[in-house]
Order: structure tokens, then C-alpha cells, then sequence
């Protein structure tokens, strides 16, 4: 049985106490903390233990309960798509600066796309506070604390902040859904179709019937492991493994959707309000070919139309994509442009 930390006292010890929550024959869990490291390429490998390793490489964290998953994208700034499938999957970001590079004003503007809003900043090659403040001030990375490079202090600091976490926990049993964003897949002698993933909303349990999306095949999920332990349930943050039934492994994709939530859309045409960075120099244009960032997917698109009410950062897009978007309405994408020279980031877009 897992554990959930809620806020009183425990009379022992005057710390905040823990309790176990059990509903309806639903085991809630400590929620999990998801990290990006932008960083120089295995900075994570002093802080967890490695794990799947593709254009994104897991390192894991756990001490009792608290749990990190640290996600490190390879190959940026050659390919854009693993930063922002890294930033993407993060509650919180660790940024090792070792010089002011196109790389790091990258990683600035990813962040502050992504909504990142928790993190930490480590300087080296003798950087100072002063030189990088010009490129992230006004930035989300304005608020993240410059902390000292030592992996024993970073991996107590992680491991307070998820002890620190309380679960998504859904207020009533058999009223909530949830969601997860299939980033990697493979057949496993014995199981069957194992897929790994982030919840990026509400709970899944062990045996739930999800719909598989795009599409409307349904699965079943056979079983649940976190950070390698069996689990009921998992909740929003959690990093997963599921075996399922009722699919073949070569039927996945990266970026494919489980989910019981109704209200979750697909579509390959979207239309909606575009928001682009300060530092983007030009604006979007008709026959522009960009790609979509959502969850776990990165879809090329072309621009069809544009509307500028009175500011060109600020245009209303019409967008038609190589295939699906799976989103939530109200949801934030990135909009990226692989096409230049310059900073790729243009900006986001709200998804109708």
C-alpha cells in the first residue's frame, strides 16, 4: 500500500504527517517528479539510476516513497524535437549553464513556452548571475534558484521536492479519468504489449478499459508498474509502465493518447490564437510549414491561414497537420519552426 502526504502534524515527531488513503479498493499514490535537465549531455548520470534510453534518456531517483524521474534530451541542438519532448513531460527543469550559447537561449525559450514554472540553475565555467540575467529576465527562469553543483545537495534537494508533492487525487471514486501519453512501446515475452508513459491527468487504474487514440480501439490495461513496483493506481506525474491487452505493439506510436476522459479531441485541422515570443522576428505567413509540440507528439503542420487583429504576434492560425493532434480543449501547444537559421521557437497556440 502507498502512501499519500497530507498536511498535519504527526505526534511523534511534530513532522508532517502521512497517511494512507484507501477508497473503494483504490490505493493512491505519492505523486512523482518529473525533471527535464538541460544540461550538458550525461549531467543526470550523477544523480539517477539510467533507465530507457532513446532520444531521451530516464534517469531515476527513490528514496521510501518520494520518487524523480530526470529526463534528458539527446542530441539538442542538432534536433529540436527530444528538447521539447523533455520540457514537455517536466514539472520542474535542473539548467547546468556552462556558456551563453543558441542552445541555452533555446532551453530559455522552450521553458517559458512550456509553462515550466519550478526549477533550478546551476552556473559553471565561472558564469555569473549578471551575464545570464539579460536572457531571462521577463522569462519564468527569473524565478528559479541558482543553487551550487554538487549531486548530493541536487539529489536531497529533488527528493524533498517530491516528498513535498500531494497527488492529483480525484475527490470521488468511479468519477474520475485519466489520461496517458505513450512516449515509448515494445512486445515482451510472457505480458505481451508494454507501453511507457507519463499521466498527464487524473488516475488510471489496473484493469480499466481505455480508449486508444487516435481511433476508437479500446485496450485493456493488464497492470501498472511504477519506478519498477506493481501498482493499482497512478495519478497525474506519475512515470508508467503498462502492459495491455488487446493491442499489438507495431498498432502504437509515440504521441498515441490512453485514456477514459471523454472530453479528450483529435483532429488534423486546428484554428486558434497564436501567442509569439518577443524574441520571434517575423510573422507567421500563409504556406509556412511549422510543427505542433503537445504532450508527447511533435506534428508538422502548414499554415493556412492568418488573421492579425491589430497585433502580429498575437494572430488568430488556421493549421492543417500531417495527422491527428490529441488535446483537451483549452490545452497549450508549442509552435516551432525547423526552417531557420535562428531561434526555432516561435511561440504557442491555444487549442480549441
Amino acid at each position: 500500500m502507498r502512501m499519500v502526504r497530507r498536511t498535519g502534524d504527526d505526534s511523534r515527531t511534530g513532522a508532517p504527517a502521512k497517511s494512507l488513503i484507501l477508497c473503494h479498493r483504490i490505493i493512491y499514490t505519492m505523486a512523482n517528479l518529473n525533471v527535464a535537465v538541460l544540461a550538458p549531455p550525461g549531467y543526470a548520470k550523477k544523480l539517477g539510476k539510467p533507465g530507457t534510453t532513446t532520444d531521451l534518456i530516464f534517469y531515476n531517483l527513490k528514496q521510501g516513497e518520494d520518487t524523480v524521474t530526470l529526463i534528458e534530451p539527446v542530441r539538442h541542438p542538432e534536433r529540436l524535437a527530444p528538447l521539447f519532448y523533455a520540457v514537455s513531460m517536466a514539472t520542474e527543469a535542473l539548467v547546468v549553464i556552462d556558456g551563453i550559447t543558441p542552445a541555452f537561449g533555446e532551453w530559455v525559450v522552450m521553458l517559458q513556452c512550456a509553462g515550466v514554472t519550478e526549477g533550478c540553475i546551476i552556473l559553471r565555467n565561472y558564469i555569473t548571475p549578471d551575464q545570464i540575467a539579460p536572457f531571462i529576465t521577463g522569462t519564468l527562469l527569473e524565478t528559479y534558484d541558482i543553487v551550487e553543483d554538487d549531486a548530493i545537495t541536487l539529489r536531497e534537494r529533488l527528493l524533498s521536492r517530491a516528498a513535498g508533492m500531494e497527488a492529483d487525487l480525484p475527490a470521488v471514486s468511479g468519477q474520475s479519468v485519466g489520461t496517458v501519453c505513450v512516449d515509448h512501446h515494445f512486445p515482451v515475452k510472457g505480458i505481451g504489449t508494454v507501453v511507457l508513459g507519463s499521466v498527464v491527468e487524473g488516475v488510471i487504474r489496473r484493469h480499466d478499459t481505455l480508449r486508444l487514440l487516435p481511433g476508437e480501439r479500446t485496450v485493456q490495461l493488464r497492470s501498472i508498474q511504477k519506478h519498477d513496483d506493481d501498482a493499482d493506481a497512478a495519478v497525474a506525474g506519475d512515470r508508467v509502465g503498462l502492459a495491455l491487452k488487446q493491442i499489438s505493439a507495431d498498432d502504437l506510436d509515440r504521441g498515441f493518447v490512453l485514456t477514459t476522459n471523454d472530453k479528450i479531441k483529435y483532429a488534423t485541422s486546428i484554428e486558434g490564437h497564436a501567442d509569439l515570443v518577443a524574441w520571434w522576428k517575423s510573422p507567421l505567413r500563409e504556406g509556412m510549414v511549422l510543427h505542433v509540440g503537445h504532450w508527447m507528439q511533435f506534428i508538422p503542420a502548414r499554415v493556412e491561414a492568418v488573421t492579425e487583429p491589430g497585433d502580429w504576434r498575437k494572430p488568430v492560425i488556421r493549421l492543417a497537420l500531417e495527422k491527428e493532434i490529441i488535446y483537451l480543449p483549452g490545452d497549450t501547444a508549442v509552435l516551432t519552426c525547423l526552417d531557420t537559421s535562428g531561434l526555432r521557437i516561435a511561440g504557442t497556440i491555444k487549442l480549441p
